[in-house]
């Protein structure tokens, strides 16, 4: 049984007021169908509730980002049952692929569209903090990372112990999923030269091509799952789902990023500049 959406009072309420503006008793509408997932969903699915959302340029300021995916999500998942083809773009070439339908039945998985919500909202906040790290017993220094980064969240997973290295795991796995389904034209644009088209090569070596970042993801969401928090948090099956179907996963983000947010991208992501 699927878990109730992770909605606030505010959320269902701006939902509420969207899609029932004569109704005069909205609090208690809410009351009512905070916990019915299937009755939200349908909710989530109005042309109405679309519009409204897509239509404001400040909508992040009235509903939380976790909202603004959850319906987007619900729009691609209604766009992928109508095609036979995806499009993925390998070395800034677009390539149609005739994924679709198992896209959808991706999709279709709740627990894995929450996930999804839950992920792309994250990236809305991107954090950098400074965290103390045993480097041995006794001894102990200050490491600043980037929940963004990957390099710095890697050396944070490995100078941590065990029992901590699920969040690093999950976030280093997200960030690959983020950016090849969102910037994969951002991680061509960094690995290879623009004309020859041959890999870039630096002091420090060489970015990561897209093929990598899938790799690395598909590596992370696996090491997450295997953590006992994984467990804990029931998140264990969603995260193997997404190490078994990681290029599936890709796609459902994609479709967001060059349908509906093509020209904001980077502003509702803190990208810009």
């Amino acid at each position: 049984m699927a878990r109730p959406l992770r909605l606030s009072d505010q959320d269902i309420l701006f939902m509420v007021r969207t899609l029932m503006p004569h109704r005069t008793d909205h609090a208690r509408v809410v009351e009512a169908i905070r916990d019915d997932r299937a009755y939200l969903e349908a909710m989530l699915d109005d042309e109405r509730l679309f519009q409204q959302v897509m239509g404001d340029e400040e909508i992040l300021v009235k509903i939380s980002p976790r909202l603004f995916f959850h319906i987007l999500l619900r729009r691609a998942l209604r766009d992928l049952r109508e095609l036979t083809h995806t499009v993925e773009v390998r070395h800034l070439q677009k390539v149609a692929v005739f994924d679709a339908d198992q896209v959808v039945d991706l999709l279709e998985r709740p627990e894995v569209r929450d996930y999804l919500a839950e992920m792309l909202a994250s990236f809305t906040r991107i954090e950098s903090v400074t965290v103390p790290v045993r480097v041995r017993k006794g001894v102990w220094r200050k490491v600043r990372f980037s929940d963004f980064d990957l390099d710095s969240l890697e050396r944070y997973a490995q100078s941590v112990e065990e029992e901590l290295r699920f969040g690093p795991y999950k976030r280093i796995a997200d960030v690959c999923l983020f950016l090849v389904g969102m910037f994969p034209e951002y991680i061509e644009a960094q690995s290879r030269y623009p004309l020859s088209r041959a890999p870039r090569r630096g002091l420090l070596g060489r970015p990561r091509s897209l093929e990598e970042y899938e790799e690395e993801g598909r590596q992370f969401y696996s090491l997450a799952a295997e953590h006992e928090a994984a467990h804990a948090l029931n998140l264990r099956d969603v995260l193997l789902t997404l190490a078994e179907r990681f290029t599936l996963a890709e796609k459902p983000l994609a479709h967001l990023a060059q349908r509906y947010l093509h020209l904001s991208r980077q502003r509702l992501f803190g990208l810009e500049g």
